[in-house]
């Protein structure tokens, strides 16, 4: 393999990666500080490649946010409303939630995505009871719910400890949890920036907690703000800590941050090329993680596209505008949805197969031998239809 190092600190580094070497926090700290992006790019390109060759992978989901009104105060969240200021926020009820569920049965939708803010009202016993009813109604649907977060918040509140909690969500039904409520690790910014909510500590014992009862979940960060390189790598050294510990995270996905309506406006969003950057210098660092996924209502859908060649390998799935956490802050898309085609013929135009997968990435259809022009009848591209607005 012809590598595009131009000094010995990144022979070192081209080395460790062609010969599947981790690199360290130094190496990660370089490719972010001093590396050309077009050597970093190659890098994550060819572990990309390596892991999944040109597959990219995508589902199709929805989401239910069961309210915007919170308990804490996030100075990066646009979306909350506080308790003492509902005029613009929503507070469903099970029986609403159920009707999305509902609106969805004549669709091949196999996740729902259940995350939202934090209330009294949605307790353990309120969550058990959900997630029974989907369960109920469709079995086959993959529940992903819920961040550390509200899990955090919610078992204080019964008093029940981490382990018995998790245990009643999984008998309850739950099948995955999301990777949302990271933000940033290190206590110097977290604090800064979402001082209420659980610390990282407690958000990784409860993803342990997860992994160690059979189940898989995702990570995230939310980078761009206040945080420095240093403090993006040692939130991923974490991360690859526990997922040699548990091997149960499947996806990182970077989340940028967006300056609309929220505490920290004043600060200018990074660009696209920070954004392809940090793609892939997770994608290098993070040895032991399968997936990079590019949240495409997040960044937009030519950026996604572009990050296929930074390390991404995933796009999530056809969210079909049942999510208002990013576009509430101003991400590039203010409508998020498209269909299964739509999808796919993002990821064709770019060179890349595009795959459906469930939410564990098992492939439910393989797109890649499709072309552009063809007629795709009989591959279920019903666009869903959303009545939860």
């Amino acid at each position: 393999m012809q590598s595009l190092a131009q000094n010995k600190e990144e022979e070192v580094i081209a080395s460790k990666v062609y010969r599947g070497k981790r690199i360290n926090e130094e190496d990660g700290l370089y490719l972010f500080e001093k590396a050309p992006l077009g050597f970093t790019a190659s890098l994550a390109n060819f572990i990309r490649e390596k892991r999944h060759g040109d597959r990219t992978y995508f589902n199709r989901n929805f989401h239910i946010e069961p309210t915007n009104v919170c308990i804490y105060t996030c100075a990066f969240c646009s979306y909350s409303r506080l308790i003492k200021n509902r005029e613009d926020g929503w507070e469903y009820t099970m029986e609403e939630m159920m009707d999305v569920i509902r609106a969805y049965d004549d669709q091949p939708v196999t996740e729902v995505h259940i995350v939202g803010g934090v209330l009294p009202q949605y307790d353990v016993t309120f969550y058990e009871n959900l997630f029974r009813k989907i369960k109920l109604h469709r079995p086959e649907l993959h529940i992903k719910a819920l961040t550390p977060v509200e899990y955090h918040y919610i078992f204080k509140k019964e008093k029940i400890s981490y382990e018995e909690g998790m245990r009643r969500m999984k008998e309850a039904g739950l099948d995955s949890m999301p990777g949302g409520g990271a933000e940033i690790f290190h206590p110097e910014v977290r604090d800064q920036i979402a001082k209420d909510k659980c610390n990282a500590e407690q958000w990784l014992k409860i993803h342990e907690i997860w992994h160690n009862l059979g189940g898989r979940s995702n990570a995230t960060i939310l980078y761009g703000h206040i945080e420095n390189y240093s403090h993006r790598i040692h939130h991923m050294r974490l991360l690859r800590d526990l997922q040699d510990k548990t091997g149960g995270f499947q996806t990182y996905i970077p989340l940028k941050f967006r300056n609309k309506d929220n505490e920290m406006a004043h600060l200018p969003e990074v660009s696209v090329i920070e954004d392809l950057k940090n793609y892939a210098v997770s994608r290098i660092y993070l040895d032991n993680f399968d997936h990079i996924k590019a949240y495409w209502p997040m960044i937009g859908r030519t950026t996604a596209q572009m990050a296929l060649a930074y390390g991404v390998d995933d796009l999530d799935g056809t969210i079909d505008d049942t999510t208002k956490i990013y576009s509430m802050a101003g991400s590039e898309e203010q409508n998020p949805s498209l269909t299964t085609r739509q999808l796919a013929e993002m990821i064709l135009q770019v060179g890349r197969q595009p795959v459906e997968r469930d939410t564990l990435y098992r492939i439910v259809q393989d797109f890649s031998h499709l072309d552009l022009n063809e007629n795709w009848s009989g591959y279920l591209e019903l666009p869903v239809t959303n009545n939860q607005r």
